[in-house]
């Protein structure tokens, strides 16, 4: 086991709570979670004492949400990290598992997504590629009904978190993985869009790939808008463990992000 530094100190679910109750997370509020552990240095219980001081923080009345996406149930053809070989598309398309909210794991969402999804009482929308898992009173309300096309758009559970004035907290990452600020997009005149595509399960138990078209996603500018936002106040920020919590209200932050987009990006038709 490697030691740890002389100056770190180990982190508690209490005083996990008592900085996010410092941040600002709201009693009985929703709140949006992007999380990377490491930056926060050692907890006692992992990712677990984190989940636990976030519902002591929200309470009874409070719904925490977390990202559990699984971009690989995706179209080969756009992969480029790494690429496969074009004759590999064909088998993918027809092998992959479809999606299935109650078993398919999330990808690249770090393990806090994936302990919140595998939770007891938690639900999860059921996109194959974007989905949601949410834990609270208002959990059903946010990942239901979730729009395979316009997957980050308005029928989806951002949207639903816009409606709820949730917060968004970001936990050891920056603005690159608020994926809130996908919704910006969607509120744009005339996004380029693109055609994608995901193995779902059937009704009789089997499995499709099926294709829609939707807005092509890009958070490459995410982490300078964010920067932009916070030069507003918008955002505090404040230590949780040894690393920085970012918190923000959602419908701040992507009411921004929709004026900064049409300052900084180009329209298909401009």
């Amino acid at each position: 086991m490697i030691a740890a530094p002389a100056s770190a100190r180990p982190h508690t679910r209490g005083s996990l709570a008592a900085q996010l109750r410092q941040l600002g997370v709201r009693p009985g509020g929703v709140v949006l979670v992007h999380a990377a552990m490491r930056p926060l240095g050692f907890l006692c219980g992992g990712p677990e004492a984190v989940v636990l001081a976030l519902r002591d923080v929200l309470g009874p009345d409070g719904t925490l949400v977390v990202p559990t996406h699984t971009p690989e149930n995706s179209d080969p053809a756009g992969w480029s990290n790494p690429p496969v070989p074009e004759d590999w598309w064909p088998v993918i398309r027809a092998e992959t598992p479809g999606f299935d909210p109650a078993v398919t794991p999330s990808r690249f969402m770090g393990v806090l997504a994936e302990l919140v999804r595998t939770w007891p009482g938690a639900r999860r929308s059921d996109h194959p590629q974007v989905s949601f898992a949410a834990l609270g009173p208002a959990a059903e309300r946010i990942v239901s009904d979730h729009s395979r096309v316009d997957m980050l758009g308005e029928g989806s559970p951002l949207a639903r978190l816009y409606d709820l004035d949730a917060d968004v907290l970001l936990l050891g990452v920056d603005h690159g993985s608020n994926t809130s600020l996908h919704l910006a997009e969607y509120r744009r005149p005339a996004p380029p869009r693109q055609r994608c595509g995901a193995a779902v399960l059937t009704g009789d138990g089997g499995r499709e790939w099926v294709w829609w078209d939707d807005v092509r996603l890009d958070e490459e500018d995410f982490a300078r808008l964010g920067t932009d936002l916070e030069t507003t106040g918008a955002v505090r920020l404040g230590p949780v463990g040894d690393g920085t919590g970012r918190l923000m209200r959602q419908r701040a932050a992507v009411d921004f992000a929709v004026d900064w987009l049409a300052r900084n990006r180009r329209t298909e038709e401009s």
